[in-house]
């Protein structure tokens, strides 16, 4: 029996998932770690999978992990890492910032404060050890070195971890104005970019020795945790399906059959080659409207009860704009605007079901405006993420979305955890 295995490096933790051929769970496991360590990460990653029953270990077949988006390091030529990580959500300053638009094209992806290539830049401008200063300096996402510990090849992502460095996944190749300014730091050596489960490896026998994993177990190119998620949440996607994902934030995905990328609204596309359907688009945004603003009027108990008490057919007319602090980035792109919470009656029922029908509508109009750009239309949408069990918050939903996007099907997600989408991909042979 052959068995395939997902690891999820995400922002509240480690998960790993091991699969059959039919895609059912064979076994679990979960781990806290710090993300700002990279030894920690090491040291988690090797825990969690000796941490699967041995029967699963030894007839593991193939290995991809993922990791948060633009969470980057530099290493040495021997892997050993020579600047302490930038994670994901960490802000690169307004210098860095000016400096990336002199290099880059006006409105690229990469323009954004917290982009891998604003990242790489910084971290290479930072103090490094005088024992690397005149050897090879490796630029790497976080499933990259995590996934080089395994199979021992410096140098190699994939083009949904590389596309926030500048990588152009059309093309298949780094664009010339990124290879020009690669050519003026002579040391850095930028990663070789494959697609995600294609296998760049064997795992090094001394690891194989240690996790009591098969010498011949396949490492493949890796993801990011959001692209894991989306494959978590469909199980097989089709052409037109989403995924709306209602954690602290509000992310929306939709896979198309063209790429649609638009920096005047937060939105950019992930390739997704599907091995039925070809060269398909991850289409999405992420809008800051979500659960934390919840959180900061009601506990968990007070949500349950209150939203039971709310009659989801019945249309609030109270028009919020709910955000956690200033600035949004999706379906607004614009870091000034401002929370709209006002007027706030003084039954807690009604607050509350003016903020589910707020969100309800920001999240189609989110999905309208991906269509209009030129996405495929919407067929069917997949909930993840904690928002998912709140029952009258769906039917909401389900309101807002098919009075605005004709019918839609509203589906709860196959799997929440992103590492049963990692190992989806490695199990694509």
């Amino acid at each position: 029996m052959n068995y395939f295995l997902g690891v999820d490096f995400g922002t509240s933790g480690v998960r790993a998932i091991a699969i059959e051929a039919n895609g059912e769970i064979v076994a679990i496991a979960r781990s806290d770690y710090d993300i700002r360590d990279c030894e920690s990460w090491e040291i988690t990653l090797y825990e969690i999978i000796a941490s699967l029953p041995i029967n699963i270990r030894q007839n593991i077949k193939k290995i991809v992990i993922d990791g948060t988006s633009a969470t980057v390091l530099l290493c040495d030529r021997h892997g050993k890492v020579i600047s302490s990580p930038m994670i994901y959500s960490d802000v690169c300053g307004a210098e860095i910032l000016e400096q990336v638009n002199a290099i880059a094209p006006p409105q690229h992806l990469v323009c954004g404060a917290t982009s891998s290539f604003a990242k790489l830049i910084s971290l290479t401008q930072q103090e490094i050890s005088n024992q690397a200063i005149n050897q090879a300096i490796y630029f790497m996402h976080q499933a990259d070195w995590l996934s080089y510990l395994m199979h021992g090849k410096l140098g190699v992502s994939d083009y949904h971890n590389a596309l926030k460095l500048g990588y152009d996944p059309e093309l298949l190749g780094y664009p010339d104005w990124l290879k020009a300014w690669a050519l003026k730091n002579p040391r850095l050596v930028l990663p070789e970019v494959f697609a995600p489960s294609t296998c760049v490896g064997i795992i090094q026998e001394a690891i194989a020795s240690k996790l009591n994993l098969p010498l011949d177990c396949e490492i493949a190119a890796g993801t990011t945790d959001s692209n894991a998620a989306f494959l978590a949440a469909v199980g097989t996607p089709e052409i037109g399906t989403a995924v709306t994902s209602l954690g602290s934030t509000m992310v929306l995905k939709i896979l198309s059959d063209r790429p649609v990328n638009n920096s005047q609204y937060g939105i950019y596309s992930h390739r997704f080659d599907h091995p039925n359907l070809g060269c398909l688009w991850l289409v999405g945004g992420a809008s800051n409207v979500g659960g934390a603003v919840l959180r900061q009027f009601f506990n968990d108990h007070e949500l349950q009860v209150l939203s039971d008490r709310i009659a989801p057919n019945i249309s609030s007319p109270l028009d919020y704009y709910p955000l956690p602090k200033i600035g949004d980035r999706f379906p607004i792109n614009d870091p000034h605007l401002i929370p709209r919470l006002e007027p706030r009656p003084d039954d807690p029922i009604e607050f509350l079901h003016g903020l589910l029908e707020s969100m309800a509508r920001i999240e189609a109009q989110g999905y309208a405006l991906l269509q209009e750009l030129g996405a495929s239309p919407m067929q069917k949408v997949y909930t993840a993420g904690g928002g998912a069990k709140n029952f009258v918050w769906t039917k909401i939903r389900d309101r807002h979305l098919n009075g605005d996007l004709n019918r839609v099907s509203m589906q709860d997600a196959i799997q929440t955890e992103a590492a049963y989408g990692a190992a989806l991909l490695a199990k694509r042979i």
